[in-house]
């Protein structure tokens, strides 16, 4: 069972517990999405969870997705499809016979459709062995119900973005706390989808670059480099805890304040630019300029500059 913990998937391994199926959930994580909800949702249904990592499947995906985009950077047919063909390739090993997923036909505008429905199974090379028990009744018989390892009938035939079936559903298996139907994928929040695209069109994609976005405020200095700024104690030790190659890192001298990353191939006026960003958070009082230090594995320099104005610092802004 594809267990992301969206109430969708609860009501699955429901469904098919009820049936006297055993299950195990496969919850996939990436630097897009976590497996907290799925964790959680396995030990409350008492099921065993395998996770499986696709962080850097997913970001071959984001550069050139066959099914192209929904409505930010997320490629959900594709993503879908990986990660029922991953599932499909542990089924041996954890002794599966079937592949089951949340899916609701029509839910989403894309990937729930009729046609990214049948993409999902064709590309991942499952036909007949994936079941989405909250819409059987609305699709073919797959090959679990032909054969009556799971009954049909109790199968539902769900349609639509609506959530009340779904609630109804889990006020009579008794589950009271589940998540929004929002799905949790970083991809589909349009701030995040947004430094995504900026990451790919000028740096390109990697894991720690992906992983940089989510921490602090971002700032695009150039197209050669871009600037992180924490936003608390705890993200400036977040920032220098990354194993980023030639970064730099900014500080104000003689006052408290932020620190900065200095990402990309930074030119003398990127790291002036960066240091003048990291000024207008730091507490300079009524200083018309201030001391910044620039610091690497290299080395370190200091330069004079003056903080931005506020307007400035949101025209630089990534998100």
């Amino acid at each position: 069972m594809l267990l992301s913990g969206g109430l969708d998937s609860i009501l699955v391994v429901r469904l098919l517990l009820e049936q006297g199926i055993e299950v195990v959930g496969i919850s996939f994580v990436s630097s897009f999405f976590d497996a907290e909800k799925a964790e959680k949702s396995a030990q409350e249904a008492g099921i065993e969870l395998v996770a499986i990592d696709i962080s850097e499947d997913i970001l071959r995906l984001i550069e050139t997705p066959k099914y192209g985009f929904g409505r930010n950077m997320n490629p959900c047919i594709d993503c879908h499809a990986l990660m029922v063909k991953r599932a499909a390739e542990r089924m041996e090993e954890l002794g599966a016979s079937f592949i089951a997923t949340g899916e609701v036909v029509g839910q989403r505008p894309k990937s729930q459709m009729r046609y990214g429905l049948e993409a999902v199974e064709r590309e991942a090379n499952v036909k007949g062995y994936l079941l989405r028990p909250l819409s059987a009744k609305l699709l073919q018989p797959t090959i679990p119900e032909k054969e009556g390892w799971v009954d049909r009938e109790k199968l539902l035939g769900l349609h639509g973005r609506t959530r009340k079936p779904q609630m109804e559903l889990a006020e009579r298996f008794g589950i009271k706390q589940y998540e929004s139907p929002a799905g949790g994928c970083l991809l589909t929040d349009e701030n995040f989808a947004r430094a995504i695209r900026d990451l790919k069109d000028h740096e390109g994609l990697s894991d720690l670059g992906v992983r940089l976005l989510s921490i602090g405020r971002q700032f695009r200095l150039s197209d050669r480099a871009k600037l992180a700024v924490g936003r608390n104690h705890a993200e400036n030790e977040k920032l220098f805890s990354l194993d980023l190659p030639h970064a730099l890192y900014v500080k104000v001298v003689g006052c408290r304040g932020p620190v900065g990353l200095i990402t990309g191939a930074p030119l003398p006026a990127d790291e002036q630019l960066a240091g003048a960003v990291v000024a207008r958070y730091a507490d300079t009082g009524e200083a018309e300029s201030i001391l910044v230090e620039i610091r690497s594995d290299a080395g370190a320099h200091t330069m004079e500059v003056v903080p931005l104005t506020s307007r400035e610092v949101r025209g630089l802004a990534v998100k």
